[in-house]
């Protein structure tokens, strides 16, 4: 006599379907020594019963005019913990394949980023992998894992627009470096680095669209500027041009 599923959360609630023989007229569904919460006689071979709270494993059996069935093992298991997300933020497009860390996880079948979901990979009961979903846009989304014992939210996780550059000025200074330049453009309030032909820039992230650098020293003649965020990175091929000091 199967049980499906056969495991549920320890707060009860979970439908179940018991399929076996001579069903009808069932009087009565336990799981251990507690009654399911709600019974439906399906037909002579199918019974649904929605479990009661509970603990560890417990047999369920099914009462009929006839008598009690031998029971079968059901397996309570409490609610999952998160405790951390590999990476906190990443692309408005999704794409990016996240750990997620915490306890209770072995029966996870979806993880919601806000509204939008994605089926997980399960690498044990402390560990599962997911690849982010889409945002709908930019901002902080809460993260919620569900399994057999229930769903836990608590964690969340920031889509991050791509940056995009307009405009950097001035454009151009001393191949000694310690130009104060303003940056412009999109999406640029989460800056992680800012590069001139690949040089590592002191930077302050002003707003969403402007962020200030100081120019590393550089040789002359045109450097490629690139800012990074989450999301990606933006190149401006030739955005600033290192000129040499005059001579007498």
């Amino acid at each position: 006599m199967p049980i499906s599923p056969n495991q549920g959360s320890t707060g009860g609630g979970t439908l179940v379907t018991i399929t076996g023989t001579n069903l009808a007229g069932t009087t009565a569904v336990k799981f251990g020594t507690k009654p399911a919460t709600s019974v439906t006689n399906v037909s002579p071979t199918q019974v649904t019963a929605v479990s009661p709270s509970g603990t560890g494993t417990v047999g369920v059996t099914v009462t009929t005019p006839g008598g009690t069935s031998n029971p079968i093992p059901f397996f309570y298991v409490g609610a999952p913990f998160k405790s951390s997300l590999s990476d906190t933020s990443g692309a408005t497009a999704g794409g990016e394949t996240i750990s997620i860390n915490g306890t209770g996880l072995s029966t996870a079948t979806s993880v919601a980023f806000g509204a939008n979901s994605a089926v997980p990979t399960v690498v044990s009961d402390s560990l599962i992998n997911v690849v982010v979903p889409a945002g709908a846009a930019a901002g902080p989304v809460g993260v919620t894992v569900t399994t057999a014992g229930g769903t836990n939210n608590g964690l969340s996780y920031t889509y991050v627009d791509s940056p995009a550059v307009t405009t950097i000025a001035p454009n151009e200074g001393p191949t000694s470096g310690g130009t104060a330049v303003t940056i412009t453009g999109t999406g640029l309030g989460s800056t992680e680095q800012v590069t001139f032909d690949g040089s590592p820039a002191p930077f302050s992230v002003i707003s969403a669209t402007s962020v200030s650098a100081v120019t590393p020293p550089g040789a002359v003649g045109p450097a490629d500027v690139v800012v990074t965020n989450p999301a990606g990175a933006a190149t401006v091929v030739g955005g600033f041009t290192y000129v040499a000091g005059p001579g007498i």
